[in-house]
């Protein structure tokens, strides 16, 4: 009798909570739940503002923080990176999101 039971049970669980939507949930879950690796971004200096530690830069997608590409300015996480760089030039820099401020922490020369 309690065999029939479970078995009912799990039948009518198994009819009510269909198991398309538990894999369906399960890959949405997957998607967003997984952050891309940091990488390194291209992009061109537009402005550099030493002085405020400051760098504007028109980038294509920053993809480990799912940011489609703009033109927009960093915050030096060191100032003294940007005295390498001047608007015109094509870089590879890294950017990361500390606190909601897009910091830049580092900046080279696009080979």
């Amino acid at each position: 009798m309690i065999k029939n039971t479970l078995a009912l049970s799990v039948l009518a669980l198994g009819m009510a909570l269909p198991v398309g939507s538990f894999a369906q949930a399960a890959m949405d879950h997957g998607k967003t739940g997984m952050s891309q690796p940091a990488s390194m971004t291209d992009g061109e200096v537009k402005k550099v503002d030493q002085e405020a530690g400051k760098v504007t830069i028109k980038h294509g997608d920053i993809k480990h923080l799912d940011m489609p590409g703009m033109t927009m300015v960093f915050t030096a996480k060191d100032k003294a990176m940007l005295a390498a760089v001047k608007a015109g030039d094509k870089v590879k820099f890294m950017v990361v999101s500390e606190g909601g401020k897009m910091m830049l922490t580092e900046i080279q020369p696009a080979k």
